[in-house]
């Protein structure tokens, strides 16, 4: 009969979606087969979320309905309500950030690329629940969202995310502690350029914004809504949802709330 551990030990597996690599870390108590049983079972639903959401938003697959409402070939009225969903919450954001984050390009084109990874990770931990896991790490390009705790012989505390040098990919600017803030994302131009489109000024102010909050959706939106808005972004971020932001400005230098700071 195979034993269970008294330690969690920690098992990971990684995917392709959405333009990005997808990780899930697992620990697991469970006896060695069962545990490599079950994260690959979590992994398949998991692939299954995201392929799914990418079938509707990208803008990528020409026979999305993103993009046939782009063409107008699919009026917004009458789309699928995972999507509109998303606008309306897109929307709301766009509100709540002043115009900083917004689901509609500068040409008039609607493109949710701004919130429907992250999306894909709060509706993946949701899988994740529902089949019994309670210690988990999901990493979806650089939007991470943990549960529980990674308590392992060789690792104690909480999941640490690291957030990479937008001036060197292979070193790291730290570590933050995924505790009372779970989610972390990541958004800027170092890795796939100019991308997001700014408010009210020609370049970025920030190269990569960093934003630690308690749950997914809230971080990725206001970290894409900083590097649009710059400082005034991020100080209503910081004043309105009291998340913690690291941000790099173009010359290098440092800006990080006292969250990152310790």
């Amino acid at each position: 009969m195979q034993q269970t551990s008294s330690r969690p030990q920690l098992r990971a597996r990684t995917f392709h979606s959405m333009g990005t690599v997808v990780s899930l870390t697992v620990a697991s108590t469970s006896a060695p087969d069962t545990a490599v049983d079950e994260l690959e079972s979590a992994v398949e639903v998991l692939e299954g979320i995201f392929a799914s959401l990418d079938l509707t938003f990208s803008l990528y697959r020409s026979g999305s309905e993103a993009n046939r409402i782009n063409s107008g070939e699919l009026a917004l009225a009458y789309a699928s309500e995972s999507l509109r969903d998303l606008y309306t919450e897109a929307s709301e954001w766009r509100l709540a950030t002043d115009g900083a984050f917004t689901a509609e390009r500068p040409d008039g084109r609607i493109d949710l690329a701004g919130i429907v990874k992250a999306h894909a990770v709060r509706e993946a931990a949701l899988s994740l629940r529902a089949l019994g896991h309670h210690d988990w790490c999901i990493n979806a390009g650089g939007d991470v969202l943990v549960s529980g705790s990674p308590e392992t012989k060789a690792a104690a505390g909480p999941w640490l995310a690291g957030i990479v040098d937008p001036g060197d990919r292979q070193s790291l600017l730290g570590a933050y502690p995924l505790a009372a803030n779970r989610a972390l994302a990541t958004s800027g131009s170092a890795e796939r350029g100019e991308h997001i489109w700014t408010a009210g000024s020609d370049r970025p102010e920030f190269i990569q914004v960093s934003v630690a909050a308690t749950e997914i959706v809230t971080a990725d939106v206001l970290a894409t809504a900083i590097v649009a808005g710059g400082t005034r972004a991020l100080d209503h971020a910081v004043e309105q949802w009291g998340v913690d932001v690291l941000a790099v400005q173009r010359d290098g230098s440092l800006l990080a709330t006292p969250g990152f700071r310790a």
